[in-house]
């Protein structure tokens, strides 16, 4: 592999350039005329204006991107995360086109892709799922029949639905009877498939992940575990690796639950198992996620791997840098934080010029910026300037070095949530470990009786 095309923005473009420099691989950019001007477009090898700033008519445009990667003499697409990185006609189409697609197999990301289906594909492999729906639910009164035989609260989701978006929590009948209709307008308007299923909510849950890697041979390994807990609307803020407050013996067998996932669907590349975990310390099947997650440097950090090289080896066709489970092992700890251009307190986006940017670099500091001081944060876009993955050889030295981070970093311009991330590394909640996706609602309660 020689050159390839990066079908993305922001900080993952940038991460993709980094590892490709160092392994002599040419690089592509292709950006919108909102992004025109930002780091990733400078540090690419060529760089290639794609449409106007709206996803549709610009990074969505996967023919033209195919096109322009033909002629540009690419060997390979990188799909990065988000936009066409799950699309299964995308990565169909890149094959057709004799370009290598670095991802899993299209059928693959079709399957994964509709959770109705996926679900199916791991309760045949022994795998555990949330209790609920095997199929979709397609009118108010099947769902009302289905959600009393789960017991309330139920999640509605979207069979297509990612991110967050499309699914929502119901408490009763009149909660499910009044939202039914616009989750499902949301996911039609979304994912272009109005299909909903229910799941049982499992109170005070985690959220924790397996990273995952297969080739071509039918080798399958784990990269052990993220805990991706701390979220609000649903939608990741930090991660940390290794999951704190959790047995070993629930970790192993997690792990090789995820392993036997990627088994059962013939994966290949990287893809991302992700569990809901009770207090228990039961797990259940959320989705597999087939491509490069945000959060991937937490794994890199404590594993010492490029998840990007690896991902690079295999769509070239060669086997798993490392084969044997026994061989892969992780030290220290990591935990990512996502800084997002937005108001901490609503969490709204707030995009505007950046007017300074202090992300100060120390000892086990690692910063993947999207963004540099005087660039514009639009709102065509999510709205996160940077990640900053922070190491130690312990939790608590990392949250020691998170503490002293946070507490030199700033941002002018548009408003951030750095200062959420100040104060909430310094809270019991956040120090213990064991937290649920529930804490940053109830540290921020705790915050409301603390100044009361």
């Amino acid at each position: 592999m020689e050159k390839i095309l990066i079908a993305n923005r922001g900080e993952i473009a940038s991460r993709i350039i980094r590892t490709c420099k160092r392994l002599g691989i040419r690089t592509i950019a292709v950006h919108s005329e909102a992004d025109a001007g930002l780091p990733f477009t400078k540090e690419a090898d060529e760089a290639f204006l794609i449409g106007p700033g709206p996803v549709p008519q610009s990074y969505l445009k996967g023919d033209e991107i195919i096109a322009l990667a033909l002629k540009e003499g690419a060997d390979a697409i990188h799909p990065g995360y988000g936009l066409l990185s799950e699309n299964a006609e995308f990565a169909r189409k890149v094959s057709e086109a004799g370009l290598a697609f670095i991802g899993p197999k299209p059928d693959v990301i079709e399957k994964m892709g509709d959770k109705i289906a996926s679900r199916k594909t791991m309760i045949k492999a022994g795998v555990p799922v949330v209790p609920g729906t095997d199929e979709g639910v397609s009118s108010l009164e099947e769902a009302l029949e289905a959600a009393e035989k789960i017991g309330y609260p139920v999640m509605m989701k979207a069979s297509a639905g990612g991110g967050g978006i499309g699914m929502i929590r119901c408490e009763s009948e009149q909660a499910l009877s009044r939202n039914f209709e616009s989750v499902k307008k949301r996911a039609k308007s979304y994912f272009g498939d109005d299909r909903v299923f229910l799941e049982k909510f499992i109170d005070d849950a985690r959220h924790i992940e397996a990273q995952i890697f297969g080739d071509e041979e039918g080798n399958i390994v784990h990269l052990f575990e993220r805990n991706c807990s701390v979220q609000r609307r649903n939608q990741k803020v930090i991660e940390e690796s290794p999951s704190p407050c959790f047995p070993d013996a629930a970790r192993e067998r997690l792990l090789k639950a995820a392993v036997e996932a990627g088994r059962a669907v013939g994966y290949t590349n990287a893809g991302t198992v992700e569990f809901i975990v009770g207090p228990d310390h039961e797990f259940y099947f959320l989705e597999m996620n087939t491509r490069l997650q945000v959060e991937h440097p937490v794994t890199e950090e404590v594993t010492g791997l490029d998840l990007v090289e690896w991902q690079l080896r295999i769509a070239s066709g060669e086997p798993l840098p490392v084969k044997e489970q026994q061989k892969i092992s992780t030290t220290g700890h990591a935990i990512e934080y996502r800084i997002y251009a937005e108001d901490p307190d609503r969490f709204l986006p707030s995009p505007g010029k950046i007017a300074s940017l202090r992300l100060p670099e120390g000892k086990g500091v690692r910063i993947d910026a999207g963004y540099a001081e005087g660039d514009s944060v639009t709102p065509y876009y999510d709205p996160m300037i940077a990640k900053v993955i922070i190491t130690g050889d312990s939790r608590e030295e990392a949250i020691r070095r998170s503490e002293a981070f946070f507490a030199e970093a700033s941002a002018e311009g548009p408003k951030t949530n750095l200062p959420l991330f100040a104060r909430f590394t310094a809270s019991e909640l956040f120090r213990a470990g064991d937290y649920a996706t529930n804490v940053l609602d109830k540290w921020k309660e705790t915050e409301k009786e603390e100044i009361k």
